[in-house]
């Protein structure tokens, strides 16, 4: 017989929730991972099968109470797939028992917690903790990563965003007071919760923007794009809900400094910037992304057309929100933090059509 691997000890806390179980889906698939812990107080004491009857054959684990001390006694890094506002109430005590952390909330998302405070409404005293966050964009941020102790894993929106603007931000490319970002989700993004404009009688059928000019993921977009630009940019953000469950389409307009360049030369820059980045797709010029090339992978598609009659370039990318816009992301992230491959345990290939 070979001799058997030591996996890393993992733990999800908030294994209850939509990002909890893509983790759990996902880490089930990774060669290098064991789950040791699964929590979260409002399911406490069932069984994940009993949540998640389809995944009995193969997690046989209870969800347990959140208990920092159990939890570091079990798990080397802990995933935090809770709602905003409690991950920096246990983050600070994992990390000081030598768990390294990576959040999904937005609670290490900000350089600035007095923004993030501005925009979430909570208070935080974790400041120490928060200058220890990186980012967890892999694209732009891997080499940090690699010495990472916790990540503040991005957005779905931010992380469609973000990976259509960011080659024209850093190279300059773009006029950034002009860059707009007109943003499609589906239904899961908004949690397991019952919510009334989630049923299915209120969304299907239905298409709506919703928090115009005041979406929370608003400044954590503009932070990165103020890092990637060197200077302050702020951007016009709209999101809308779309009657299908998972994906993102996000399609970025901004004008050209530069009227020679056409739809090729930006799909060259495009495909030199993410040279590096397996799970980025530029498609060739005329082709477009959709969300469902997307779905159940943790790939992004990026669509680039120039529009030599307004002077505009027009991005298109796509992801499933609930892999490379969550969970699987997450996990990414955790393979740049260990040095692995980061394309270990993750899907490469969508479920089509």
């Amino acid at each position: 017989m070979g001799e058997q691997i030591e996996r890393l000890q993992v733990g999800i806390v908030g294994a209850s929730g939509y990002g909890g179980v893509q983790l759990v889906r996902l880490l089930q698939d990774h060669p290098a991972i064991e789950i040791a812990y699964l929590g979260g107080d409002s399911s406490a004491g069932k069984n994940f099968a009993d949540l998640y009857p389809h995944l009995a054959h193969v997690v046989n684990l209870p969800i347990e109470p959140i208990d920092v001390a159990t939890i570091a006694s079990r798990c080397q890094v802990v995933f935090l797939a809770l709602p905003n506002g409690l991950a920096c109430e246990i983050a600070p005590q994992l990390l000081a028992k030598g768990c390294s952390v990576l959040d999904l909330s937005a609670d290490y998302r900000f350089a600035d917690l007095d923004v993030y405070t501005q925009w979430y409404k909570i208070p935080r005293t974790d400041r120490e903790t928060a200058a220890m966050a990186v980012y967890g964009l892999p694209e732009l941020y891997r080499a940090k990563l690699a010495n990472a102790k916790i990540v503040g894993c991005p957005g779905c929106y931010p992380t469609a965003s973000l990976l259509a603007l960011s080659p024209l931000l850093k190279q300059g490319l773009i006029d950034t007071n002009t860059a707009i970002i007109d943003a499609k989700s589906g239904t899961s993004g908004g949690g397991r919760q019952a919510k009334t404009h989630l049923l299915l009688a209120e969304a299907d059928n239905n298409f709506t923007a919703y928090s115009v000019a005041g979406h929370r993921h608003t400044p954590e977009i503009e932070q990165i794009c103020s890092d990637l630009a060197s200077h302050e940019v702020k951007v016009q953000f709209t999101p809308h809900l779309i009657p299908m469950v998972r994906g993102i389409l996000s399609t970025v307009y901004a004008t050209i400094r530069d009227p020679g360049l056409v739809t090729e030369d930006l799909i060259v820059i495009y495909k030199a910037f993410y040279r590096s980045s397996p799970f980025v797709k530029i498609l060739d010029g005329g082709v477009y992304p959709q969300t469902k090339w997307a779905a159940g992978t943790n790939l992004c598609y990026i669509g680039v057309e120039v529009d030599p009659r307004t002077g505009r370039v027009i991005v298109m990318s796509a992801i499933d929100n609930l892999i490379k816009g969550q969970a699987g992301q997450a996990i990414q992230c955790l393979n740049a933090m260990m040095g692995w491959d980061e394309t270990l345990g993750l899907p490469q290939m969508s479920f089509y059509p």
